[in-house]
């Protein structure tokens, strides 16, 4: 069985117990990504479109919007999900880890947005988004029970 077929194995499965400190996280980080969402197709929306790379080959409103709505679902799932935390931390992670690009470009192209208007600021921001990616995986219990199931699946190769 493939890593990705475990992954996906792991997904299927209720989440096991979690610690209070952990779902304080989730529930925090979920209402990060409500409110980031809403940014999205409101107030901030201007500012989000300057950070869609331009080789993305999608109108820079949709992404913006598109990304907007998956941060929204994705925040009301931790919060309101708690037993389907795993694949939705895991979600959430790999989210996080795909819009890194537009940080990205918004560094190398020196895009002004959200108040980022030098190198220096815009190059600090590149170093928030591993602890998201940290913090996804951690408070959901995604990263404890990913490394059993990979961990358990060399077991029994073995």
């Amino acid at each position: 069985m493939s890593a990705l077929s475990k992954v996906l194995a792991l997904a299927a499965r209720p989440a096991p117990p979690t610690s209070k400190p952990r779902r304080i996280g989730a529930i925090a980080l979920g209402s990060f990504l409500a409110f980031a969402g809403t940014s999205h197709l409101s107030f901030a929306r201007q500012e989000f479109q300057a950070q869609v790379p331009e080789w993305v080959p999608l109108n820079e409103d949709a992404v913006v919007l598109l990304s907007g709505v998956v941060e929204i679902s994705l925040g009301a799932a931790l919060v309101l999900l708690p037993k389907r935390r795993v694949p939705v931390g895991l979600a959430a992670a790999a989210f996080f880890i795909a819009i890194f690009p537009g940080n990205i470009s918004q560094y190398v192209t020196h895009t002004d947005a959200f108040g980022l208007s030098s190198d220096r600021a815009r190059l600090a921001r590149l170093f928030f988004q591993p602890p998201l990616v940290l913090w996804a995986l951690w408070s959901t219990g995604a990263w404890k029970a990913l490394r059993a199931e990979l961990s358990s699946a060399g077991r029994t190769r073995r």
